[in-house]
């Protein structure tokens, strides 16, 4: 397993566009993709499960990443973070 802390940028957080762009790609992952938010682990495959964790602009999360190609998905996963989601 791998894992990356980021900050997340949106201005509005992870409302509906920016969490189904994140989890569309995380299912194009083949490893196991989960976000720690605090005490919460959210799986981001599923969007439904990233916008009822409420993230906001600013929130610390950790992404991680169990499987096969982990270190490409968790790369992938955090700078597609890092770039505002398309925003």
């Amino acid at each position: 397993m791998v894992s990356q802390k980021v900050v997340v940028k949106n201005e509005s957080g992870l409302h509906a566009r920016p969490a189904g762009i994140l989890a569309q790609a995380a299912m194009k992952c083949k490893s196991n993709v989960l976000i720690m938010v605090g005490d919460k682990k959210v799986q981001v495959k599923s969007i439904l499960n990233l916008m009822a964790a409420a993230i906001k602009c600013g929130t610390e999360i950790e992404v991680q990443c169990d499987g096969e190609n982990e270190e490409e998905d968790l790369k992938t996963l955090v700078e597609l973070i890092e770039s505002g989601l398309g925003e």
